[in-house]
C-alpha cells in the first residue's frame, strides 16, 4: 500500500501513514489512526498524572492517604494496601454489555464506580517510597517518578537502578548524581548533560569515560581536563577548589561560565548510541526503531517514548515501560511481559496479553473494556464469560464502534482503533504529564475541550526567604529541617528532607535555593522536545542532511554523526 495523507481530528495538521505502518495495523487488527503522531502521544500523556499530588482519605479504610486525584475528583480511591491487598474483587462491579448505547459510555460508567489505586505503584515491591508514582522496586525514595529498581532516590524522574542520588532527570545505573540530565553508568556526576561511564565529572556535557573533569564537551576517556584543557592532577584539583562549590556563589559561577562554553562546540544531531535504522532522540540499542523518544533496547518500533527496560519489540505508540513488552498499540505504562495489548493504560505482569480498553488489570488475558481486574480472563467490562462468548461480544461491540461511535464535546469521533476519549482521564490538563511536554495555557487547553484545574495546592506559609540560607552546606545545621523556605522562582513553599540534606553533605554541594517543581521545570528545559526537523549538518563542507530534535532557530552548531566523530577528543 502506498503512502497516505490524512488531516488529524484534533490539530487538523496533515500526517501520512506509510506503507510498514499500515503492515502494522493490520498485523494488529485495528484500522489506521484518525490522529497525528503528536497528538496521540500528547493524548496517552494526558492520563498520566506523575507529579500533582494531593492529600485525600481511603474510600474503603478511611486513612489518610496522599494521592494522584483530588479529593473532590469523580472517582474511587483506595489506599494501596486495601487496593492491593483487600478483600475486594473488580468483578463486583460487572455490567452487561448494551448494544442501544456507546461502548464508551458504558465504559465510563464502569470506570467512575470501580476503585482506583491511590497511586500508581508496584506496591508489593516497594519499601519506604510512599511519596512516589509511576514506579516498583524501590526503597527509600522521595518525590521520585517513573522509577525502577533503585534505592535513596529523591526528586529525580526516570531512573533505572540509581542509589543515592537525587535531583536527576533520565539516569541509568548510576549512583552519587545530582542535578544531571541523560546521564548514566556513572558516579559523583553532578550538574551535567548526556555523560556516561563518568567518575567525579561536574557541570559537563557529552563526555564518555572521563574521570575527574569539569566544564569539558566531547571529550572521550579523558582525565583532569578543565574546560576541554588538559592539566597536571594538581593545578586540576588547585582550580577546582578556587571554585568553591561548596558555596552557592560557586555553583552559580559555573553555570555562567559552562553553558557559554557548551555552545562554542558542536552538538551531534542526536543522542545515542548502538543504534541501526533507527530515528529519533535519546535512544540507545535498537533497530528498525523510528520516530522514537527516550527509548532502549526497541526492535521494530514506531513512535515509542520513555521506554527505559529492554526488551520492547514489534509496537507502535507506546509511551512509558518496556521489559519484555511485545505488540503493543496505543498502551501507556503497561509492561513486564504484556503483549498484544491495544488502547490500554497502567496493565502489567506476566500473563497480561490480548487485552483492550482496560486500565489497572494485573496478569489478565482477553480483556475487553475491564479495571481492577486481577489474574482474570475472557471478560468484558468486568463481566466474566466463555471463551466462545468472550469473542462473539467482543466482535459485536467492535462493530459497534465503528457504526455508534462516541463523540466528544469538539465533535472528535471516537471509534474502534483510538486510544480512550480526552475526557475519560482522571486528571485535568495542568495535572498531567502531557503539560510538560505540550504546555498550554488554561484558554488553549479549555478550547480544546480539556479540562482544567484552578485548585491551589500548596498553601504553606514560608518562615524564611533563599537570601538567608547559608551560602555554604558547610555551615548549615540540622536546624534546616525545620525551615519553610519561599522559592526563588514561583514563591512557593518548600522544605529540605533529612536524606536531602545527607546527600549534599556528602556531595559537598550547597541547599538548593528552587522549589522541587521548578527545579525539574529547570532540568526539563535542558532536554529537546519530541520534535524532529529535516537539517542539513553545520560543518562547512559537509551535504549531509538528518532529522534532528534541534529546532532550525536553536543557536547550538549541529553535526552528522561522521562531522562530530571527527570533532570529539
Amino acid at each position: 500500500m502506498n503512502i497516505e495523507s490524512r488531516n488529524c481530528q484534533n490539530c487538523h495538521n496533515t500526517f501520512t501513514i506509510e506503507s510498514q505502518d499500515f503492515e502494522f495495523y493490520a498485523k494488529m487488527a485495528v484500522p489506521p489512526p484518525t490522529f497525528c503522531p503528536m497528538c496521540r502521544y500528547q493524548r496517552r500523556l494526558m492520563f498520566r498524572n506523575e507529579r500533582t499530588l494531593y492529600s485525600r482519605v481511603c474510600d474503603k479504610c478511611e486513612k489518610k492517604i496522599i494521592s494522584a486525584y483530588r479529593p473532590d475528583a469523580p472517582v474511587i480511591v483506595y489506599c494501596n494496601a486495601c487496593w492491593w491487598t483487600g478483600d475486594w474483587d473488580g468483578a463486583s462491579y460487572a455490567r452487561d454489555y448494551d448494544p442501544s448505547r456507546t461502548f464508551f459510555e458504558q465504559f465510563r460508567e464502569l470506570q467512575l464506580s470501580v476503585p482506583f489505586p491511590q497511586l500508581t505503584q508496584d506496591y508489593q515491591t516497594m519499601i519506604n517510597s510512599e511519596y512516589t508514582n509511576y514506579i516498583g522496586h524501590t526503597k527509600n525514595c522521595y518525590l521520585t517518578f517513573d522509577c525502577d529498581s533503585s534505592e535513596n532516590v529523591l526528586y529525580s524522574k526516570t531512573v533505572v537502578q540509581g542509589k543515592d542520588m537525587m535531583d536527576v532527570l533520565i539516569s541509568g545505573n548510576s549512583q552519587l548524581c545530582y542535578q544531571n540530565v541523560y546521564c548514566g553508568d556513572s558516579s559523583r556526576v553532578f550538574y551535567s548533560v548526556h555523560c556516561t561511564e563518568c567518575i567525579n565529572v561536574s557541570f559537563s556535557r557529552d563526555c564518555v569515560g572521563c574521570q575527574d573533569c569539569f566544564g569539558c564537551v566531547n571529550l572521550r576517556n579523558k582525565k583532569y581536563c578543565w574546560f576541554n584543557e588538559q592539566l597536571a592532577k594538581e593545578e586540576y584539583e588547585s582550580r577546582l577548589a578556587s571554585y568553591q562549590l561548596d558555596t552557592h556563589t560557586g555553583v552559580e559561577r559555573a553555570r555562567e561560565e559552562t553553558d557559554p562554553f557548551f555552545l562554542t562546540q558542536p552538538y551531534k544531531f542526536m543522542q545515542g548510541n548502538k543504534n541501526v535504522a533507527s530515528t529519533g532522540n535519546y535512544m540507545y540499542q535498537s533497530k528498525n526503531a523510528r520516530d522514537m523518544y527516550i527509548t532502549f533496547g526497541c526492535e521494530d518500533t514506531r513512535y515509542c517514548q520513555s521506554i527505559t527496560m529492554k526488551p520492547v519489540k514489534d509496537c507502535y505508540d507506546y509511551t512509558e515501560w518496556g521489559h519484555g513488552a511485545e505488540r503493543l498499540y496505543e498502551c501507556v505504562t503497561v509492561g513486564e511481559g504484556a503483549a498484544n495489548t491495544k488502547f490500554s493504560w497502567a496493565t502489567w505482569r506476566q500473563g497480561t496479553m490480548n487485552n483492550e480498553y482496560c486500565m489497572f488489570t494485573l496478569s489478565s488475558h482477553d480483556m475487553f473494556g475491564c479495571i481492577g481486574m486481577k489474574k482474570k480472563e475472557y471478560c468484558v467490562l468486568n463481566k466474566q464469560y466463555s471463551k466462545d462468548e468472550y469473542e462473539t461480544l467482543r466482535a459485536q461491540i467492535i462493530s459497534d464502534m465503528m457504526n455508534n461511535p462516541y463523540v466528544d464535546i469538539n465533535e472528535r469521533i471516537w471509534k474502534y482503533g483510538e486510544f480512550f476519549p480526552y475526557d475519560f482521564s482522571l486528571c485535568d490538563y495542568n495535572e498531567s504529564t502531557a503539560a510538560q511536554y505540550f504546555p498550554l495555557t488554561r484558554e488553549e487547553a479549555l478550547a480544546k475541550g480539556f479540562r482544567w484545574n484552578d485548585a491551589e495546592r500548596n498553601k504553606n506559609v514560608p518562615t524564611k526567604q533563599v537570601a538567608n540560607l547559608p551560602e555554604s552546606i558547610r555551615d548549615v545545621t540540622d536546624d534546616t529541617l525545620k525551615d519553610i523556605i519561599a522559592c526563588q522562582s514561583c514563591g512557593k513553599a518548600y522544605r529540605i528532607i533529612k536524606a536531602e540534606l545527607e546527600l549534599l553533605r556528602n556531595f559537598d554541594l550547597p541547599l538548593p535555593r528552587s522549589c522541587p517543581d521548578c527545579r525539574h521545570t529547570a532540568r526539563l528545559a535542558r532536554m529537546n522536545k519530541p520534535f524532529l526537523y529535516t537539517r542539513a549538518c553545520m560543518k562547512p563542507g559537509c551535504v549531509n542532511e538528518f532529522e534532528t530534535s534541534y529546532a532550525p532557530d536553536r543557536p547550538e552548531v549541529v553535526y552528522c554523526e561522521s562531522c562530530y566523530q571527527q570533532e570529539i577528543a
